[in-house]
């Protein structure tokens, strides 16, 4: 089945699909726009397979660009944009997209870089009138219903999801129809999602756990409702509570903000049902305080990666006091194991390498043979997270191993230190990386945000680290920022902090060595 057909089978045309903070679209509003869209791409003559990509905010447009480019066999290529001029244009040439939709916020950004001879579809006459050239509009564009192209659900891809290019220029992880429908029906089932469902996505949609957001209400026949400003939280909020929303998304980060830096935790929601969390382990103390805040809500612990699509497991709600900082099992469908380097389970308490097979693992790396022969192995995606296990086979994820610190021989994994710092209720965000050190081979060094008009100096923050951590796992400099830099999935972006010209730009609040 082509996954356009899958997301809109259960589609009431009335049924209110899509809240902006402008706007309410009906499912008819939406399949109207993606059959403009359609229409606009195959007049263009586009082709099954060719490559498609989408630069927009959270919105109708991008919803229609999407579906549209479903429904006509292309791939769908979700650019973010945070990209570097260097890092699009990389991507425009390893995927090279036939067309591009493109909304004026990003024609202005990146002008001059969309190669000739790619066609730009943007979103009304205005726009096109604006800039002059190139340009088609398709999402009001009148005409009947556009049947989908067939597909072979399991070779042909629907989408070339970018990783976030933390390391460098991102790759592209190649999504079949089938890995879409496989994990899409297995987050519904554990979910136990309904066409009542009304999730707040402050995700941008070109981050996949964004994506499976869309996926998941879409195929229920539910609401999605979004939000582009969470830098203003009680902007969310308010949308939050007006449109009744029974669930929230979001990675730490997102947590993390709401619970410290707004009066969400104070805020009452009476029809919040769900809090869904992934996008990298939220600390303990975080998910003690938003479960004392909504208790009201089931809470969701996930664990996922691009390249499985978007999600591997979950934590049951009613396991969180026995299982507290587990990412579960495995979800259906999805055979999760830690495995040593030779392929073989490890026993309880061994740190090994969280593996996983099932429908939703993508095909590979597009035009990357190197880098999907280390990742993909016989059917198995193996993850690059190391994790053990309890008695009972829930896995414990310990840290990414590129992320571990060797602290005077010690090996310790920097989100054990960072669950130390955020331990202070005046600390809102940490970050820890090792730094090269003459006496400890490598020492710690971390980052750190505190609450909007925090009353502590960061000689408190190092004196609680110095009673709570061994002598080796002491930061040797903590620097106070405003903020930490984030990728384009909203995950705190490490290979930033270690760069050497980043750290000259630092402006820190405070700062202790």
């Amino acid at each position: 089945m082509n996954v356009a057909d899958y997301l809109l089978a259960h589609a009431a045309p009335e049924k209110i699909a899509l809240i902006t903070e402008q706007e309410t679209y009906t499912y008819a509003d939406v399949i109207a726009a993606a059959d403009g869209m359609a229409r606009t791409l195959r007049d263009l003559g586009v082709q099954k397979g060719d490559r498609v990509g989408i630069f927009a905010d959270n919105s109708l447009f991008w919803v229609a660009s999407y579906i549209g480019v479903l429904k006509a066999g292309a791939v769908a290529l979700p650019f973010y944009p945070t990209l570097e001029p260097e890092q699009f244009a990389a991507l425009i040439a390893l995927t090279e997209p036939v067309a591009f939709c493109v909304t004026e916020r990003y024609l202005r950004k990146y002008a001059g870089q969309y190669p000739e001879g790619v066609a730009l579809i943007v979103e009304s006459d205005d726009v096109a009138a604006r800039h002059g050239g190139r340009f088609r509009v398709a999402v009001h564009r009148p005409g009947g219903p556009v049947e989908s192209k067939p597909v072979d659900d399991r070779a042909d891809l629907a989408a070339l999801m970018f990783t976030s290019g933390s390391t460098g220029t991102p790759r592209a992880v190649m999504v079949s129809h089938r890995n879409i429908i496989a994990n899409t029906d297995s987050i519904i089932a554990y979910l136990e999602l309904d066409a009542d469902e009304r999730i707040m996505d402050v995700l941008p949609f070109y981050y996949c756990f964004g994506t499976s957001l869309l996926h998941t209400h879409f195929r229920v026949g539910g609401s999605v409702v979004v939000n582009n400003r969470f830098a203003f939280p009680k902007l969310v909020l308010d949308q939050m509570e007006e449109t009744g929303c029974t669930g929230i998304a979001g990675v730490p980060s997102t947590y993390q903000i709401l619970l410290r830096n707004s009066n969400f935790p104070e805020r009452t929601f009476p029809k919040l049902r769900k809090i869904q969390q992934a996008g990298g382990k939220l600390p303990n103390v975080f998910i003690e305080e938003l479960r004392r805040a909504h208790p009201y809500a089931d809470y969701y612990l996930m664990y996922g990666q691009t390249e499985a699509t978007a999600r591997l497991s979950y934590l049951p709600p009613q396991l969180l006091d026995t299982k507290l900082g587990s990412i579960g099992r495995g979800m259906p469908g999805v055979d999760l194991q830690v495995l040593d380097q030779e392929g073989n389970p490890v026993p309880p308490g061994v740190t090994g390498e969280i593996v996983a097979r099932g429908d939703n693992i993508t095909l590979g790396y597009w035009r990357d043979l190197k880098a999907t022969a280390q990742s993909f192995r016989d059917g198995a995606l193996w993850t690059g997270d190391l994790a053990q296990v309890d008695g009972d086979g829930f896995i414990f994820v310990v840290d990414r191993a590129k992320d571990f610190i060797k602290p005077s021989g010690h090996r310790v994994g920097s989100k054990q230190i960072e669950n130390h710092l955020v331990e202070l209720p005046e600390v809102v965000e940490a970050a820890v990386i090792g730094v090269p050190d003459d006496v400890m081979g490598e020492a710690v060094m971390a980052f750190i945000v505190l609450r909007r008009g925090a009353d502590i100096d960061v000689e408190d923050v190092m004196a609680h680290c110095k009673r709570v951590m061994a002598p080796y796992m002491v930061p040797r400099e903590i620097v106070v920022l405003n903020a930490l830099p984030k990728n384009a999935s909203g995950k705190v972006d490490k290979t930033a902090l270690k760069d050497p010209e980043f750290a000259t730009r630092l402006k820190p609040v405070a700062a202790r060595t």
